[in-house]
């Protein structure tokens, strides 16, 4: 499960050290640290990252075959964690050490930043080759952090980005070697850390008004 620490000005939020998929209890664990975050005064800022092969592998589809009634409300979760994190009023940085498809790749596309790891992981929205569409709210999430010609490369083809490729393509700022992306992260969060606040909050809030919108829809279509 989500774990918690601080580092001077900066929160390191460690997602598990499995495939940290969102199960219900993943996700409430990640909302619990949030409030915690957003609770704080004075200067701070979030890094999120895991331990070992993945990220994030996004949604949790056993979980969804095992409750399909619950379907509706679970997406309306996820989509509300990641306009949480688009406009949380602190700087966030998504350190990504290993894999991050799906729903985790469009949750690092909510931070603000991203530091992955050169040499291996892949950042992939798989979305066509599993059928699965995007919602609007996911739909206008991609689109609002990445370049018109990333976003629809990514999106209709599945294309699987290595560090190199994420860099070239602005999905993320910097490819780092696996044993500095952690701290490349946790230094780029710290150097920002004293724009945390109700301004940068509102900043946020405006530059993404249509995705935040489009997230928080709560009339979801599902094919």
């Amino acid at each position: 499960m989500p774990t918690l620490d601080r580092q001077d000005d900066v929160f390191v939020l460690d997602l598990g050290d499995g495939e940290n998929r969102f199960h219900p209890d993943w996700l409430a664990s990640v909302s619990t640290a949030l409030d915690k975050v957003e609770k704080e005064t004075g200067p701070r800022a979030l890094v999120t990252t895991a331990t070992g092969k993945f990220y994030s592998n996004g949604l949790d589809l056993d979980w969804l075959l095992a409750n399909v009634g619950e379907h509706p409300g679970y997406v309306i979760c996820v989509q509300e964690l990641f306009a949480r994190m688009l406009s949380l009023p602190v700087i966030t940085v998504a350190a990504l050490q290993g894999h991050a498809f799906a729903a985790g790749a469009m949750f690092s596309l909510a931070h603000d930043f991203r530091v992955m790891r050169a040499d291996r992981g892949y950042w992939c929205l798989p979305e066509a080759d599993i059928d699965i569409p995007f919602t609007p709210g996911m739909s206008a999430l991609i689109q609002a952090r990445l370049t018109p010609r990333t976003a629809h490369r990514a999106m209709l083809t599945a294309h699987r980005y290595g560090g190199a490729d994420a860099v070239a393509a602005d999905i993320v700022d910097r490819a780092v070697a696996e044993h500095e992306v952690r701290t490349a992260a946790i230094e780029l969060a710290q150097s920002q850390a004293n724009k945390a606040g109700g301004t940068l909050g509102t900043m946020k809030s405006r530059m993404y008004a249509p995705a935040l919108t489009a997230l928080r829809d709560t009339a979801l279509p599902f094919s």
